[in-house]
């Protein structure tokens, strides 16, 4: 197939600088020294999309700050596109501290004041074409919370239609799958009440063909934490697929015809916070490449895993030749 330039993955939300302690077992109050990473979970999805050799991009905004210098340097050197990465004068670029207490205490404590700028995405700055044409579109719900990033989303997925597909550019063999993905990624200090959340998640399932979250994201989407009846609320919503992360239940992922379940992928915890986004990038990879179903959610719980073994989030993402050689298989 010829390059056309579109995106695999094109990714719109929280982007910043993790500022991650270097002492694990540690409060914040007696840490000495830090390692500062890119971050973000939109940001970390098309890093990782990224390591499986995947053209990618985020949209979203930094101030105009050292921090977000490095920002659009580190998305260079992992290969992420920055053009829709802009800054916003007067606002600090986001920074994240957490604690790291393996196996499962992770505190975040997010500096996103007075306001994030990757709230302040307007939809008159959004290139359309590029959110009509990317292969996958991939959303989160942080930026449904405030305008006017709330505003932008719905005018972007508008802009690729309800339930988008569109013909093959590879000589006749068929029909090119597009997705346009919604991460339910429900972070409650965002929000004045979940009530908002719900109603805001309620409309955007309406634009998506795949949503993602864990048991307690389900909850806030379509009232039900049971993984079955989560997954088929979201399925009676009109999505084509719905995948629920269970934790250390693994993942559950069903479509209208088919159900699948995948324990996780034992490893030593070190920080469990970007496990979410490698899995996201993973999953990523496997649609785009047509895998059945069962093997791309074992290949994503598997990347997922590898990044919850290490400290960092977004200089964690593991290769596809990584991940396939913890599954035993070949590249």
């Amino acid at each position: 197939m010829v390059d056309d330039g579109r995106m695999d993955v094109l990714t719109i939300g929280r982007i910043g600088v993790d500022l991650y302690p270097l002492q694990l077992g540690t409060h914040l109050e007696d840490v000495t020294s830090f390692g500062k990473f890119l971050g973000g979970s939109a940001t970390n999805v098309a890093v990782a999309a990224a390591r499986h050799g995947r053209r990618s991009a985020v949209i979203s905004r930094t101030g105009n700050d050292p921090f977000g210098t490095f920002i659009h340097r580190t998305l260079g050197e992992l290969g992420v596109d920055d053009r829709f990465v802009t800054p916003v004068d007067g606002l600090p670029t986001p920074i994240t501290f957490c604690e790291i207490f393996p196996p499962d205490s992770f505190p975040l404590y997010f500096y996103r004041f007075p306001k994030a700028p990757d709230l302040v995405i307007n939809p008159s700055e959004l290139d359309l074409a590029a959110i009509r044409d990317a292969r996958i579109y991939w959303s989160t719900v942080t930026g449904l919370s405030a305008e006017p990033s709330r505003t932008a989303h719905f005018t972007a997925w508008q802009a690729r239609t309800t339930r988008p597909s569109q013909p093959s550019d590879d000589g006749g063999s068929g029909s090119e799958r597009r997705f346009t993905v919604l991460d339910l990624d429900y972070r409650p200090m965002f929000w004045a009440d979940p009530t908002e959340a719900h109603e805001q998640v309620s409309r955007a399932l309406e634009y998506c063909t795949v949503a993602v979250g864990n048991r307690e994201e389900c909850e806030v989407a379509v009232g039900e934490t049971d993984p079955d009846k989560a997954a088929q609320a979201l399925l009676d919503r009109g999505l084509e697929l719905a995948v629920v992360k269970q934790g250390p239940r693994g993942t559950l992922a069903r479509t209208r015809d088919e159900r699948v379940e995948v324990p996780p992928y034992p490893v030593e915890v070190v920080n469990g916070l970007g496990a979410g986004d490698g899995f996201g990038g993973a999953l990523c990879h496997g649609l785009l490449a047509g895998w059945p179903l069962e093997k791309i959610i074992r290949f994503a719980n598997t990347a997922g895993a590898i990044v919850a073994s290490r400290l960092e989030c977004s200089t964690a993402m593991p290769t596809t030749a990584e991940v396939l050689s913890h599954l035993g298989a070949e590249a």
